[in-house]
Parts: structure tokens; sequence; C-alpha cells
């Protein structure tokens, strides 16, 4: 309607019979037959007027109906089959160097440079070896434990697959075990002169619900298991719910504690298929961590179930808490 005011007022500057009957286009064609010249400023003048009718932002802006014409013109190309370019078309940015992705061990420390140098990895050592050179490659200052990781060809998700159970290692684990006893009054005194850190039944399910965890290793009694029930959200995640496959779920309390003391550990595969575990420190020397390794193996051989097919161990890698792996030739079959 703008428009059309703006072209019957300049119609009346020329004194031209039209009227708000007449189109625009009427209109414009009878001031363009008598004045060509202030038809284009009146042209210019309504467009100038039309820009001013749009929103400052929003849908309805110029910015906005300048998108959705482009848009609309490059949809139409796209339809059309039209690749070739466009002028005005937005500037090809030239694309840095490719970054350069350096190797793991030049993003390792120094120390652990230094001793990894001494490990060949495509070489597969003998157990006495790899336990030997691991000892030797700790780049640690603190006395780090040699773990052993056995990667299985088992599945976990199969009930006679899923590999769960314990091993006494001759000289231990070199760690400080605490252990703690939840079982009846009479209980209390046999597990104390066993070794118990910990020995309760009232005062040990208060500090459960404080969520006060001050030890490692966790026997009960069958008769006290279900009290423990309420707490397995806090002892599960953290390997601490007794089990009867992990002998903290025993009738002897005292012999329980013994073997927890003298060095009996839990190991179980993981979703990954792989068992690990820490057959004690680097101060041991090699004898000592031999014996250990080879009584792991020997209670994980007694393991393999009788319906796998095929090998049971894929990989054994040895290393120390921070050293590098050392691969070890498979001999257990």
């Amino acid at each position: 309607m703008a428009k059309k005011a703006d072209l019957l007022a300049e119609a009346a500057k020329l004194n031209l019979e039209v009227s708000e009957k007449n189109t625009i286009a009427e209109i414009e064609a009878a001031i363009a037959g008598a004045a060509p010249a202030e038809a284009t400023e009146v042209a210019e003048v309504v467009e100038a007027t039309e820009e001013e009718t749009f929103a400052k932002s929003g849908k309805r802006s110029a910015k906005a109906a300048a998108e959705t014409e482009a848009k609309l013109e490059k949809e139409a190309r796209k339809e059309a089959g039209d690749t070739s370019p466009v002028d005005g078309s937005e500037e090809v940015v030239a694309k840095g160097p490719k970054p350069v992705t350096r190797p793991t061990i030049e993003r390792r420390g120094k120390a652990y440079r230094k001793v990894a140098e001494k490990v060949e990895a495509a070489k597969l050592y003998t157990l006495e070896e790899a336990v030997k050179l691991a000892a030797e490659t700790n780049p640690a200052k603190f006395d780090a434990s040699v773990e052993i990781h056995v990667r299985l060809n088992v599945d976990p998700r199969q009930a006679d697959q899923n590999i769960r159970t314990t091993v006494s290692l001759p000289h231990g684990t070199g760690k400080t075990i605490r252990v703690a006893v939840f079982a009846p009054e009479a209980d209390h005194k046999a597990a104390k002169d066993a070794g118990a850190d910990i020995v309760g039944d009232e005062t040990f399910i208060a500090q459960l619900e404080k969520e006060e965890i001050n030890f490692d290793i966790l026997v009960a009694t069958p008769q006290f298991m279900p009290k423990l029930g309420k707490y397995a959200r806090l002892l599960g995640p953290r390997g601490l719910m007794p089990n009867p496959k992990s002998g903290t779920v025993a009738t002897d309390v005292a012999k329980a504690v013994k073997e927890a003391k003298a060095g009996k550990v839990e190991y179980r595969v993981d979703k990954q298929a792989i068992v690990h575990l820490g057959v004690g420190k680097v101060s041991f020397g090699a004898e000592k961590l031999q014996d250990n390794a080879k009584a792991f193996f020997d209670s994980l051989q007694s393991q393999k179930p009788s319906s796998l097919k095929g090998g049971f161990v894929k990989s054994i890698t040895v290393s120390t808490t921070m050293g590098p792996g050392i691969k070890v030739e498979n001999f257990v079959s």
C-alpha cells in the first residue's frame, strides 16, 4: 500500500488522471509515459521505502531475506546439477600442514625411553628372562610391582569361562594387607590371634554405614553374609564383597586370615578377557618373582574350561608398574 500511495502522489504532481481504482501497473505506466526521468526517481524512492519496511532483525530482516534468496538459488543449482563456480562464492581456505603424530615411545619420559632400549619389541622372552628384565627396566624411583597380564581365549560372558579364583603366592605380594573380619563374637579372639586388623560385628556395621573402608580384604562367616547385602553397592565395586570362590566366606576365619596375610590373592578375567596380577615387588629379586609367577600360571592353567575349543592363552606380557611391556613366549597349553 505504501508503494501505491507514493505512486499516486507522484502522479498528482504530474497532473495525471489516476485514482485509487487504478492498479500499480497502470499508475506506473501513466507516470512512465508522462515523465520517464521522474519515473526512475519514483522507482528508486519506492525501493528505498521497501527496504525501510524490513525489520531490523529476525526472519523479516533484509539480511534474512537475502540469506533465504541465496539458499533458494543454491538449492535450484543443486537440483539442476550445476557444479560450476559462482562469482562471489566463498574462497577456498588453504589448509595448513598435516599434523605429525609422534610415535608413542617419543611421548614417553626420558627415564622410560632409556630402559625401553633394553627390550626388543619383536622378541618373545622366556618367563625367567622376562621377570629378570622387568626388574631391570623399572623407571620409577619407588619399589614398583611386577605385573603379569594374560590375554585368554575365553568369553567372560559365559558362566563356565568367567575365570575367578585365588592363588597363594609363595613369597607374598610385598604389600601390607589389612584384613577385616565380620563374624560372631565367639570368633573374634581367633581372628585377632591370626593377625586380623579389624574385628567386629555391630561396630563394623556402624563403620560401613559411614562408608569407612579401612581394609583391603574382608572375611565373613556364612551366617553373617545376609547382613552385608545392604552394603553390596559399597563393597562390590571395590572388590571387597566376600565371596566363597575367593575364600573370603569361611567358617574358619582364623585360617582365612592367615592365608590372606601370607599372600593369598584373588584374580579374575575382565571384560576384555585379560587377567592382571601383581606377583611381587622389584626388590624381591628374580628368583622370588619367578616362584610367584610359576605359582600363578599353575593356578591359571588349572582353571582352563573343559568346554573351551583351541588354546587357552593368547598372549602373555610382563611389566613393572610404570615400565615397558615385555612379551613372553606362550608356554601354557
